[in-house]
């Protein structure tokens, strides 16, 4: 066959079927433009409506997209000539290659529908998994969008997050503050103790029940490492961390007795509990 035939056919089926090729175009751009019509409609829908969980409208809303484009697809095959029964042989014959090649997003699909199933996260929740920390913006067909603490965008994969050990910092709704001082040891701990609980009890977002507590957690060289204690609801839990905090150093440096070398020394160090300094700045 000469080389010019291999384009003369083409051509000629074109020319011969330039309806029909046309036809399956504009249904592919009908379907395209329907599937993010839906995909729209439906997330306007879940943020409008009262009582439903927002949770499942991004889900959704890529499932009826996807699954809207997919049918676009067929129809404009079929219209070309493509018979349904040879769509689904040729995927059938090729299943085995195609779900090899889809590990991965499969398991993100399991892992998405397991997230939205158990509840370890939800939308709005401030949460810490997969080596990251966000505020969890949606969960996906295929992976879990976050917004840090400094406005970055972060998108990790369902699988990957469900495999990771999470941590919710918003489910609950009370936390307990820990502020951790070290002072000299020739400072009457008594003393310390007294200046530490007077500044949790005059802050009225302090929880009554239980009340606040200093304790010495331990002794390092020449100085003794307290920890002062305090509930609080969860989402004054920052705010509360950053007063206390400045307070209890303020009011150490200002009415503890000692020589200024003494008052050097006492010092507000981080809760080694939070280990991952984004958890202390994005509730």
């Amino acid at each position: 066959m000469p080389d010019s035939d291999f384009l003369y056919l083409p051509v000629h089926w074109l020319a011969d079927h330039a309806v029909l090729v046309l036809t399956a175009a504009a249904l592919l751009l009908a379907g395209w433009f329907l599937a993010r019509l839906a995909a729209r409609g439906i997330l306007r829908l879940f943020s409008r409506a009262n009582g439903v969980d927002q949770n499942y409208g991004p889900l959704l809303s890529q499932v009826v997209r996807y699954g809207i484009m997919g049918f676009a697809i067929i129809a404009a095959l079929n219209l070309l000539g493509v018979a349904s029964t040879t769509i689904l042989a040729v995927l059938g014959a090729a299943g085995l290659a195609i779900a090899l090649a889809l590990q991965g997003t499969l398991s993100n699909i399991a892992a998405g529908l397991m997230l939205l199933w158990l509840r370890p996260i939800a939308i709005g929740e401030f949460i810490q998994g997969d080596g990251v920390a966000g505020v969890v913006v949606e969960i996906g067909l295929f992976g879990t969008r976050l917004r840090s603490s400094s406005g970055l965008y972060i998108f990790t994969p369902n699988q990957k997050l469900w495999a990771s050990a999470i941590t919710n910092h918003s489910r609950e709704p009370r936390r307990r503050v820990d502020v951790n001082v070290s002072v000299p040891d020739s400072i009457d701990i008594a003393n310390s103790r007294k200046i530490l609980l007077r500044i949790a009890t005059s802050d009225e977002r302090v929880e009554v029940n239980p009340p606040p507590s200093v304790h010495v957690d331990s002794f390092t060289g020449s100085a003794v490492n307290m920890q002062l204690r305090a509930w609080v609801k969860t989402p004054q839990y920052l705010a509360v961390l950053f007063d206390l905090t400045e307070q209890a150093k303020l009011a150490l440096n200002r009415e503890l007795d000692g020589s200024k070398e003494e008052k050097a020394l006492i010092n507000v160090a981080p809760n080694p509990n939070e280990a991952n300094p984004e958890t202390r700045t994005g509730i």
